[in-house]
């Protein structure tokens, strides 16, 4: 993402849906919450990241408005949960309007 990672973003950690409450659109919610959030705030992007190459949970995110931006490993994993340790790390970003 080079300086694109300094630019002002809200940044989401994960969104993990419990198969039982899958289609309801908790991406869609978490992402409208996230773009209001980030226009109250003067932010530019919304920005998250997912572990492996996914290429259903790609399509996914493209459906919902985000831009697949690149995959590349993360620069530290110190302190992190194994499965960031893995692989390499998809990250998406969806500009705030």
């Amino acid at each position: 993402m080079g300086n694109k990672e300094n630019e002002a973003s809200i940044y989401l950690h994960r969104i993990a849906v419990h198969p039982n409450f899958r289609g309801q659109n908790f991406v869609k919610k978490i992402t409208h919450w996230a773009n209001e959030y980030g226009k109250n705030m003067g932010l530019k992007y919304v920005r998250f990241d997912t572990v492996g190459l996914n290429k259903t949970l790609i399509r996914h995110y493209g459906k919902s408005g985000f831009e697949f931006l690149d995959i590349k490993p993360l620069k530290s994993t110190s302190g992190l949960p194994e499965h960031y340790k893995a692989g390499e790390v998809c990250y998406f970003q969806k500009e705030i309007v």
